[in-house]
């Protein structure tokens, strides 16, 4: 549990952590026979999990000099890392991007977290990581399935999320996307249940503002509308239960939508795709 100067936001942590859906693109063990430096560049999401040996990073990274056995470290593809790793060392290098469905996390994630006796704050998902990227032509060691390795990802992301957040790292009522509890409880409420008839008046009636007081501490906040986030916040349940494989009527319907072809033309125009085929491209990369 992090320090008592420290909240975290345990309603939206839970909800952020409920999102996280990952695709790997690369992930194996490291084992060099010599000291070896592992690049961490910008097109990833990487997590790092020591097992044993020796691993030091680039000096100014903000981090610590070295890595401890049982350590983990998280990148988010904001600036590029470099790790030494000494010879007889054994890690997990996880690189992996987000999904569609969980685009919108990015944002959300520190540049780099370094989860100090990962191993002790999440054993479970350290005793998964012990039995992936043991063979580099799955990425798993689970014989090719790539949907329980898909799985096995997403978990140790979570994981390492929740141990960074709850160790004290985090900033003040993180993930919470502001400082004002109305506003935040105005956000919660939309996220919640997206398909409800939010209307400017019934957002203000949650956060107890009046309508324009409401409207004008919204938009210097987020930067648009209440309207538009509502909007936003529709669009990205709708990619997550369209690549779920839920047709078209019933995200529709349960979004609130007055009919089929509003919901496409409004998807369309946030997404450039049609439903359609982003439910498509989702049962793809899948396969």
């Amino acid at each position: 549990m992090p320090p008592a100067s420290v909240a975290i936001n345990e309603d939206a942590l839970e909800r952020l952590l409920s999102s996280v859906a990952v695709t790997i693109r690369a992930q194996h063990r490291i084992r060099p026979a010599v000291d070896d430096v592992v690049h961490l560049g910008t097109d990833d999401l990487s997590i790092v999990h020591v097992l044993s040996g020796d691993v030091s990073l680039t000096t100014g990274s903000g981090l610590p000099d070295s890595l401890a056995p049982g350590d983990a470290l998280l990148s988010s593809r904001r600036r590029p890392l470099q790790l030494r790793v000494s010879a007889g060392s054994n890690l997990l290098v996880s690189r992996l991007s987000w999904a569609p469905s969980a685009s919108h996390l990015a944002d959300l994630m520190p540049d780099t977290a370094w989860i100090c006796g990962f191993d002790e704050l999440e054993p479970a998902a350290a005793a998964l990581a012990r039995h992936m990227g043991v063979e580099p032509t799955d990425g798993c060691g689970l014989g090719g399935d790539v949907v329980i390795c898909r799985m096995m990802a997403t978990t140790l992301v979570q994981s390492v999320i929740r141990a960074w957040s709850r160790i004290g790292c985090a900033p003040q009522g993180w993930p919470a996307r502001t400082d004002d509890p109305f506003l935040e409880r105005v956000v919660s409420a939309v996220e919640a249940d997206p398909g409800r008839d939010w209307s400017v008046e019934a957002m203000a009636t949650v956060g107890a503002f009046s309508r324009s007081v409401f409207a004008e501490r919204f938009r210097a906040a987020f930067g648009i509308s209440p309207a538009q986030y509502v909007a936003e916040v529709r669009m990205r349940a709708a990619r997550a239960l369209l690549i779920d494989g839920r047709g078209v009527s019933e995200v529709s319907r349960e979004l609130g939508y007055a009919s089929d072809e509003g919901f496409s033309r409004a998807f369309r125009r946030h997404t450039g795709m049609t439903p359609s085929a982003w439910r498509t491209r989702g049962e793809l990369a899948a396969v």
